[in-house]
């Protein structure tokens, strides 16, 4: 019976992803140690450190088909890992003994180790091929939305006018370093471990560096300069990135929420039919998908720093630390699996109202075009002067509930300075959008 929000039946694809749940599943986890174990004793073999007659007795017999899950279960509870059990049913299965070769030089750690490092790579790939999914969705909101006037806020209220396709973009920029900070990290955590009891190898007489050597070659992962049994950085690094996509997914979640409300509707979660409505009100429409991905990086976050505490390990092998790994890694991976899958959907239906975003833009009566208004009069009165003035005219205009452009255009020392049309364009937000294109078109050209 599943207990947990990640394999609930009914919870478990809103929260996580089931490519991701396979990843960490035991079945998987168990397919693992029987990879390194098929390579290590293939390697082994074909360096004359076993006989090839076991070696290729140990390679024959390391299928998941062949486990017993009971007695992997009962013996793992008894020890307290799983390797030894997983072992001792290859050895089992071989032959005139021939499995005890199996899992030789090697300890507990490095076969567990390992293949939590085979799972990475099976699960940053799937985080790569969504990130990149997600980039995709927001370029084409950038380019289709790219001239497009929206309020940007500043402490939740009105400031600037931006265009809806800079706020993408510059989220867009983001995701994007995401996806460069995934290729660089790759080469330093997709390493394996193969050191043996406190790391040295000491179990081996002969060819244990190319016992290594040739075990992360059948792999395909690095091999260490040195073994890193309770030096985490890696696995911690995993977790510091995970962390960062959470944040940019939160982000973008955020927004979206704040954008949805009523009194907003800027922008909506793609429709389905009774999809985030209300027990008791009908007319609701609730951010769902925004919400899980809140939680699900909120929690992310905080398996994050789990995996930097599983940093600080005594001496050469640790007493409980590394256990920490067993519980969040499985967890951050499958927690931001869903916050991806749900940020995808958000993106790729978005709903945006280009009208209702110019209509906001004017519901301060023009009051939003200050700073445009102040630079333009600048030149004519002083920058300083033209902040205060202005400053005043803003609050006559909210005591009167009078169009600022009327105000303006009525002023003495303003009007004898510059005309009506002059002032209409300094209050056009079309006119006054900085650079908002250019840095869109920055964004979207860095990624061809």
């Amino acid at each position: 019976m599943a207990s947990t929000i990640i394999d609930s039946r009914i919870f478990g694809d809103m929260f996580s992803d089931v490519r991701m749940r396979d990843v960490w599943s035991d079945e998987n986890r168990t397919a693992k140690y029987l990879d390194i174990e098929r390579a290590l004793a293939k390697v082994q073999g074909e360096l004359g450190i076993i006989p090839k007659e076991a070696a290729d007795e140990i390679v024959r017999n390391c299928e998941l088909s062949q486990i017993d899950w009971d007695k992997l279960k009962a013996k793992t509870e008894q020890i307290g890992y799983p390797i030894i059990a997983v072992v001792n049913q290859i050895n089992a299965n071989c032959r005139d003994k021939l499995g005890e070769y199996c899992h030789w030089g090697a300890t507990t750690q490095d076969i567990t180790d390992t293949a939590a490092v085979l799972q990475m790579r099976e699960g940053l790939a799937l985080v790569e091929e969504d990130l990149n999914e997600i980039g995709d969705a927001l370029a084409s909101l950038a380019t289709k939305y790219r001239d497009t006037p929206i309020i940007g806020r500043s402490n939740l209220q009105q400031a600037t006018p931006i265009t809806f396709g800079y706020k993408m973009a510059s989220i867009l920029a983001g995701i994007d370093r995401h996806r460069e900070r995934l290729q660089q990290l790759k080469p330093r955590v997709l390493m394996g471990e193969f050191g043996g009891a406190s790391g040295t190898l000491s179990s081996l007489e002969k060819a244990a560096m190319e016992t290594q050597a040739g075990l992360m070659k059948e792999l395909g992962l690095a091999q260490p300069l040195i073994s890193w049994h309770t030096v985490r950085d890696t696995i911690a690094e995993v977790g510091a990135f995970l962390g960062l996509v959470g944040g940019s997914l939160g982000k973008i979640a955020m927004d979206v929420k704040l954008m949805m409300q009523t009194e907003v509707a800027e922008v909506f979660e793609p429709f389905a039919p009774g999809r985030g409505s209300s027990s008791t009100m009908p007319q609701k429409r609730n951010p769902i998908s925004c919400l899980y991905i809140h939680a699900n990086v909120s929690v992310a976050r905080q398996h994050a720093a789990a995996l930097m505490d599983a940093m600080v390990a005594d001496h050469e092998r640790s007493t409980g630390p590394w256990e920490i790994e067993w519980v969040s890694l499985p967890e951050i991976f499958c927690l931001m699996s869903g916050a991806l899958k749900q940020t995808k959907f958000v993106l790729k239906g978005l709903e945006v109202d280009a009208t209702r975003m110019r209509a906001n833009i004017d519901i301060t009566n023009g009051l939003v075009m200050s700073e445009a208004v102040m630079m333009g009069l600048g030149p004519y009165i002083g920058r300083e002067y033209a902040h205060d003035l202005v400053y005043d005219l803003c609050r006559q205009s909210i005591t009167e509930k009078r169009p600022l452009i009327e105000i303006l255009a009525a002023h003495p020392e303003i009007n004898k300075h510059v005309t009506r049309a002059q002032l209409d364009a300094m209050c056009d937000p079309a006119n006054n959008l900085g650079q908002a294109g250019v840095m869109v078109d920055r964004v979207l050209a860095a990624r061809r």
